[in-house]
């Protein structure tokens, strides 16, 4: 849904209806699980909304980029090189928490790296800059949505005890909440026109909201039960399902070398998932 918008809102304004539309639907998660467990709202601290605010920051950059990244490529390929991420958290541990990278895990990273560059490169196309760019677009929303992951985890963990999906439904709120925020000032003071827009396209907008804070409740509530490095290396199933949705809802064809480094691409990332 926010692919169909991006013609017409632009890439920042397709963003933003994400968390705009979304936030009203979080709020009602929480009332929801609230009531039914009849427990309270965790309350806010100082480690919790340094997590939360930088892995919504995260989010908003690595959404925009696979969003510039499916204009230029099909929406399944974007997905696929966005699906980097689970990698990427590899060599972030290796390089920021110094955990060491072994011979198997070190085979899955260069698998999963050739299956990004066959998708990345046509046949026959010139290596430059313009060919490798949606690659480069769908690497670094990977990497930017492996920060908001974990930044996502370290606010669940940093709210006082509880119930796990109350913990899991407040951080999904507060993410939102500072999302829409962001995003609502900047467009403003930018981009009023797409903001208008996109109260003009409510139904679709609405509709995209959804869908986005639905699948977003139950990433937050995986990565309150385990570490943020496996929910999103499972979630790697979306590969699969992007490339049924390009096909029938976008008439998209994927070549068979396409298909091939989207092979690659699922192979390293669960390569990584057996050597935890």
């Amino acid at each position: 849904m926010q692919n169909s918008l991006t013609s017409t809102l632009g890439t920042i304004g397709a963003t933003q209806v994400r968390f705009l539309y979304g936030f009203p639907f979080a709020l009602a998660f929480l009332a929801i699980v609230t009531v039914a467990s009849g427990a309270a709202v965790p309350s806010a601290n100082e480690r919790f909304l340094m997590f939360t605010g930088a892995g919504a920051v995260a989010q908003i950059i690595g959404t925009a980029m696979l969003l510039a990244a499916m204009r230029e490529r099909s929406f399944s390929v974007a997905t696929a090189f966005g699906k980097t991420e689970a990698v990427q958290v590899a060599v972030f541990g290796l390089i920021i928490l110094g955990e060491q990278l072994t011979w198997w895990r070190a085979g899955a990273i260069v698998v999963a790296t050739a299956g990004v560059f066959l998708i990345a490169v046509k046949p026959r196309e010139p290596w430059n800059a313009a060919a490798l760019r949606p690659a480069l677009f769908g690497i670094a929303s990977g990497g930017l949505y492996a920060i908001a992951a974990v930044g996502f985890r370290g606010g669940i963990l940093a709210l006082d005890d509880g119930l796990y999906f109350v913990r899991a439904t407040t951080t999904l709120v507060w993410s939102l909440g500072i999302q829409t925020l962001i995003l609502g000032i900047w467009m403003s003071l930018f981009m009023r026109a797409a903001l208008m827009k996109s109260f003009a396209l409510w139904r679709q907008s609405l509709f995209a909201g959804f869908m986005g804070a639905f699948a977003s409740q139950f990433w937050f509530l995986g990565f309150s039960l385990t570490s943020a490095a496996n929910v999103r290396t499972l979630g790697l199933i979306e590969v699969l399902f992007a490339q049924a949705v390009s096909r029938r809802v976008f008439s998209e064809q994927v070549s068979t070398r396409e298909l091939a480094g989207m092979g690659l691409v699922v192979a390293g990332v669960a390569a990584l998932l057996l050597a935890v």
